[in-house]
């Protein structure tokens, strides 16, 4: 590691030199976050906010894999935390591992990931270290972020959309050797030019969430968002939203910010935002019983709405929290409206009023994560300086069990991220007049008013 770390350092200097990074010598070994296949059962009969990844995830050493046809093996110099990682530690909805078995049984090649451990995160920046056999975009040396879909295009239904693949998976979740770790072996459709004014840390932030909130809002494939638009994001602050609202403003639309503290509202004012919701603040209580959801309560908040922006309701509405918040969601979009789900993290069941989606000619639309061409623009977004990182704080690999406990108790701003190689943070930036210029926007989420706050309950859309 040692000689990899040096050449990587050198890269400060000069040009990356293929036939130098594909000659130097690879470990047998390297250190990964994991899950152990026999502890799955390990929080059984706990709900799910008195599970602590902090007991589940692991830093152990591992062999190095083979890399194959079309793959690229990734000296991973920081990634960042996800919740579909913290999902992975508190092993919901079910253990990643029965993903890696039916994974394993698709062909030998695919069996290599079917281990009694899982290295998990989908998120990385850092240096091309090998190719497989038919990579010809790629060299070692390049410098590269990774998105997270992970595709094997054998059936028709993918090659519209390729998030329709059958064989579609989610790297770091569905399939071992992600990115919270020093190496990483991914497919080299994955990879995408590194934003070079972004130092490690802040480059392997955006690429999940910036790349899911952009099919959400902005594809075909999602809300097809236009300026003009009102756009409600709840969680308008944390990993997801704080990239939604960066694409609704920078797309011309108007986001109404939903947070659960007055702090967060203060983020979402500074990055643009005018129309914010403290819904903790304002005594939002969408369900008056664990059966039972409260419609005045969805008046009362698209009357709020209202206030807002003009009297005009949503057109568009960006879900995530799912069962807390989805039966409102559906009431205050406007006639005509969509609303997005992506996620369901206060829970899958989703219970709407079903006369206030077909007598208003509104539309549920489905979406996860992005394709190919998606995850390009949004990073091509990133690295133009449109769309900025939102970095609160950054832990090392043997803290990410830390680092996960924070976004699963909500005690987190925007992006937490994960330094592997990176020996410090703020290393790696090649464009310095680019940053110079965004340096304040870059730094927003890590200024002491943006610092984690305490205490939020979990779930809390936020």
């Amino acid at each position: 590691m040692k000689e990899i770390l040096a050449a990587i350092a050198a890269l400060d200097d000069s040009d990356a030199d293929a036939a130098d990074f594909a000659a130097l010598p690879l470990p047998e070994s390297y250190r990964a976050i994991t899950v152990h296949k026999d502890e799955t059962a390990m929080f059984e009969g706990l709900p799910s906010h008195a599970k602590d990844p902090r007991a589940s995830l692991h830093l152990d050493e591992v062999p190095v894999p083979a890399v194959g046809p079309g793959e690229a093996l990734i000296a991973v110099l920081a990634s960042s935390i996800n919740y579909n990682s913290v999902w992975t530690s508190l092993f919901e909805p079910v253990p990643t591992f029965a993903f890696l078995e039916r994974y394993g049984r698709l062909s030998p090649s695919a069996a290599r990931h079917d281990l009694p451990y899982h290295v998990i995160g989908s998120d990385l920046a850092g240096v091309v270290l090998r190719v497989g056999e038919g990579v010809n975009a790629w060299r070692p040396g390049d410098e590269v972020v990774a998105h997270c879909l992970s595709v094997e295009l054998e059936s028709a239904d993918g090659h519209d959309d390729t998030m329709l693949d059958p064989q579609q998976r989610i790297w770091g979740f569905e399939t071992n050797f992600g990115g919270l770790a020093e190496l990483s072996l991914v497919k080299a459709n994955q990879l995408m030019p590194r934003p070079r004014h972004l130092s490690w840390e802040e480059a392997a932030s955006p690429g999940l969430v910036n790349s899911t909130a952009y099919r959400q809002l902005v594809s075909r494939n999602g809300a097809a968002m236009k300026q003009g638009d009102n756009v409600l994001i709840w969680g308008a602050s944390g990993g997801l939203g704080s990239y939604a609202t960066q694409l609704v403003l920078a797309g011309g639309a108007t986001p109404v910010c939903v947070v659960s503290s007055p702090e967060k509202a203060a983020l979402c004012r500074r990055l643009g935002a005018t129309a914010v919701i403290d819904r903790n603040a304002e005594g939002y209580r969408f369900w008056r019983d664990e059966h039972t959801q409260d419609p005045r309560e969805w008046r009362r908040f698209g009357a709020r709405i209202r206030e807002l922006t003009g009297g005009e309701d949503v057109d568009i509405v960006l879900e995530h929290p799912g069962r807390e918040t989805f039966g409102a969601s559906v009431y205050v979009t406007r006639r005509g409206g969509t609303v997005v789900t992506c996620a369901s993290t206060t829970g899958y069941q989703h219970a709407y009023d079903n006369r206030y989606l077909w007598m208003s000619l509104k539309r549920i639309v489905g979406s996860h994560f992005a394709n190919y061409r998606e995850a390009w623009e949004a990073n091509r977004l990133v690295a133009k300086g449109r769309i900025h990182p939102t970095l609160s704080r950054v832990h090392p690999l043997d803290a990410a069990g830390q680092a996960a406990h924070e976004v699963h108790a909500n005690l987190h701003q925007g992006k937490v991220g994960v330094l592997a190689l990176a020996p410090a943070e703020g290393l790696g930036v090649r464009d310095h007049e680019t940053r110079a210029r965004h340096l304040a926007a870059i730094d927003l989420f890590r200024t002491p008013a943006a610092a984690p706050v305490a205490g939020q309950p979990v779930g809390s859309g936020a």
